[in-house]
């Protein structure tokens, strides 16, 4: 484990601090490439405008001259968080602007797998479709495109994914991600692209006469939900996508927000009036995924279209029982799962460069969570798989896998089927997510052969956990009111939330938690008693040691504290 502290521009956190930004904030922001004041200016009137997407424009024709027809639409989601949000978005943001005749099918996890495919296209036609829009899928669905097209449907695909080595035969293509699409934001999530597909649909109907500027609906009530996908897609949080997080969290703190998510807030024991950015990737995202992974997405969807509070809150008390038996099970898997990872290796030994578990017991919607939790626990690219359980699958593997900076996921995969062709049958994914399918008797195969790729690709320092901080926290700043401005702003992936290190004297630790496994520390900080706790920690620590953590703030009696939660420890 090595602690780096950020390199902080003098001149860029002067001239912060210069224009009036809090000085903890402007140290913070310049360490995160911000370099002036109206870089973070949150208005609506500095989002990117639609017309910069290619292929925005025919999609808003298309879905005009449909709502013209009466035609009836079909939206295609997906079963994350992020398909769910772009499906709830579309939804309720295409019935806003007038059209009657609208519908969804999510696919099933287990038995129909990801994306736009032929069987799926056939269900659509079947309930009468004339228009498929895809929402956070589609780009790769190069068959299930043709398949629709060949029954006589309109495509829209709408997509954030990287596109394959061919584009599917669509009406429209609105993807930044797109060969050709000047579009600056190549990080937005699924929910974010539907949204924009929205305001040049509403756009178009206002050049058609539909109705004017004073008369047009506020598409800015759709703006919670498209907070809520893209930060539980762990997209990058660019200009433009803290734009629309600050913009959804707004509406969340003044009350302004669908049922269900006001409902979901409730379920997970959150406050809707202090939303972060937290409460979006632990407490909601999950809830809603959890259905994807063990149930049926459509839940989730259900609790994000409803308006009704009553039905909101039942759906998301399902949903939230749906994520206690999420927690349960990847809690036996994580368990057993690690246990497998680390009779790889001996005690007094690195982990190997890659690690592959498998275990007939495991359940397939989860594998993803606990590929995640090992990679961060031994720093190691990691692929846990289970049995598939689709029909006349079950001799096939399906496999989840989290990378570490470094080490491309996907291409790792791509260079395994060539050198071992047969014995992937199928994989995708990103730089630090992918999945694959292989037959049971060629996971040793697999195993060997990932390790062998990072073996190859992986050095010292890149197999070294490495923290990134903002180094000492200054003790004036260790207050609870300050706490609170730090969660108010937007923090997530590739906008990293404040973490502070240095070197501290602990004073007492011991364990706490039902199973013992959390480390509640003691400590001095710069001369003042602070306490902390290092959630899934057991080992003690020494008298004196470099800590990287965040801070909370607990609160007990009435009286509010700051608490130090901590990332990591170079000792």
């Amino acid at each position: 484990m090595k602690i780096i502290v950020r390199d902080i521009p003098p001149r860029a956190a002067w001239a912060l601090e210069q224009a009036g930004v809090h000085p903890l904030l402007a140290r913070l922001y310049a360490a995160r490439g911000v370099r002036a004041k109206d870089e973070l200016d949150d208005g609506l009137a500095r989002l990117l405008p639609p017309s910069g997407l290619k292929g925005i424009g025919e999609a808003a024709r298309l879905l005009a001259d449909a709502m013209a027809q009466n035609q009836r639409l079909v939206i295609v989601a997906d079963y994350d968080c992020d398909g769910a949000t772009a499906c709830a978005v579309g939804v309720r943001g295409l019935r806003l602007l007038g059209a009657q005749n609208v519908d969804y099918l999510v696919p099933d996890r287990v038995t129909d797998g990801y994306g736009l495919t032929p069987p799926i296209a056939r269900r659509v036609a079947e309930r009468g479709a004339d228009v498929l829009i895809t929402v956070d899928n589609g780009i790769a669905s190069v068959e299930g495109v043709a398949t629709a097209k060949a029954l006589g449907l309109q495509v829209l695909v709408t997509d954030h994914h990287l596109p394959g080595p061919a584009l599917p035969a669509a009406d429209a293509i609105v993807n930044p991600n797109q060969p050709g699409c000047p579009f600056e934001s190549k990080s937005m999530a699924g929910v974010g692209v539907m949204f924009y597909v929205l305001l040049a649909l509403r756009t178009e109907l206002r050049a058609r006469g539909v109705f004017d500027t004073a008369t047009q609906p506020k598409l800015d009530t759709l703006l919670p939900l498209v907070a809520l996908g893209t930060v539980a897609d762990v997209v990058k949080l660019d200009a433009n996508n803290r734009r629309l997080v600050a913009q959804g969290l707004k509406r969340i703190r003044a009350g302004a927000m669908p049922a269900g998510i006001a409902a979901l807030f409730s379920a997970a024991g959150r406050k809707a009036a202090q939303a972060t950015t937290f409460d979006f990737g632990f407490a909601l995202g999950p809830r809603i995924n959890a259905a994807g992974r063990l149930a049926n997405m459509t839940l989730g969807i259900e609790c994000l279209l409803t308006d009704d509070a009553g039905r909101a809150a039942e759906l998301a008390a399902t949903l939230d029982g749906i994520n206690r038996e999420r927690r349960e099970i990847e809690g036996g898997m994580r368990d057993q799962a690690l246990l497998m990872a680390e009779s790889l290796f001996q005690e007094d030994e690195e982990p190997p460069p890659a690690i592959s578990v498998f275990d007939p017991d495991f359940h397939e919607g989860v594998v993803g969570i606990v590929a995640s939790r090992i990679k961060d626990k031994l720093h190691r690219p990691t692929f846990v798989f289970a049995a598939s359980s689709a029909p006349g699958k079950a001799h096939e593997l399906k496999g989840s896998g989290r990378s570490i900076p470094g080490f491309h996921l996907r291409d790792a995969l791509d260079l395994v089927a060539k050198r071992h062709p047969g014995v992937l049958l199928k994989f995708g994914g990103h730089a630090m997510a992918a999945g694959c399918t292989v037959a049971e008797e060629a996971f040793e195969v697999f195993e060997r052969a990932l390790a062998q790729v990072a073996q190859e690709w992986l050095d010292a320092a890149t197999l070294t956990r490495r923290i990134e901080t903002d180094g000492p926290l200054a003790p004036e700043y260790c207050r609870a009111d300050i706490v609170d401005t730090l969660h108010h702003e937007v923090w997530g992936q590739g906008f990293a939330p404040p973490t502070f290190s240095e070197e501290v004297q602990v004073l007492s630790q011991r364990l706490v938690g039902e199973a013992k496994n959390h480390l509640s520390i003691k400590l001095m900080h710069q001369g003042n008693p602070v306490d902390a706790i290092w959630f899934g920690h057991t080992e003690q620590l020494p008298a004196r040691v470099l800590l990287a953590f965040r801070l909370d703030v607990n609160e007990w009696k009435g009286e509010r504290k700051v608490q130090f939660l901590v990332e990591g420890a170079q000792t």
